[in-house]
């Protein structure tokens, strides 16, 4: 009976200890939504961008994606995310779509205009870059180192 008891209370300090881990992981990660006003952007490719992603302006995270859609008229990608109370966006500001590194994630760049006047909640990000295809650009590099399309053959002097 007594070994019952022990290995109960280990068990409930084993538990314990892995609660406080992932409270304190979740907290250090910055997973957590930035509260604030909603903005949107319209790109031509938001690929590799999530609901949940980063929003950052100068490497510092200031917001989160929480929507994406289509514009059914204009066929191009609609990006709803929030940017916190505290940081004003001017309204000649432009957001990108950038990558942490080669192999990490995407999240959505934005750079601060010089206009006095503001993006107003529920306001527009005009100036938009979409997201590069790392795949077409190695192929474009490729295809333009050797000479490839049958253009241009030197006949091998």
């Amino acid at each position: 009976m007594r070994g019952n008891v022990v290995e109960t209370l280990i068990g409930a300090v084993v538990v314990a200890v892995a609660a406080f881990f992932l409270v304190f992981a979740y907290r250090t990660a910055g997973v957590a939504s930035v509260g604030g006003y909603e903005v949107i952007a319209k790109f031509d490719r938001v690929d590799g961008l999530t609901i949940g992603s980063d929003v950052r302006m100068s490497g510092i995270k200031i917001g989160t994606i929480v929507g994406q859609s289509l514009d059914p008229q204009t066929y191009r990608a609609v990006v709803r995310f929030t940017v916190d109370s505290a940081i004003p966006l001017p309204d000649d500001s432009s957001a990108k779509i950038a990558s942490s590194g080669l192999l990490g994630p995407n999240y959505l760049s934005v750079e601060p205009g010089g206009s006095d006047d503001l993006i107003r909640p529920g306001g527009e990000v005009k100036y938009t870059q979409g997201a590069v295809n790392l795949l077409d650009l190695i192929a474009q590099a490729i295809f333009s180192a050797t000479g490839a399309g049958g253009t241009a053959k030197d006949g091998g002097g």
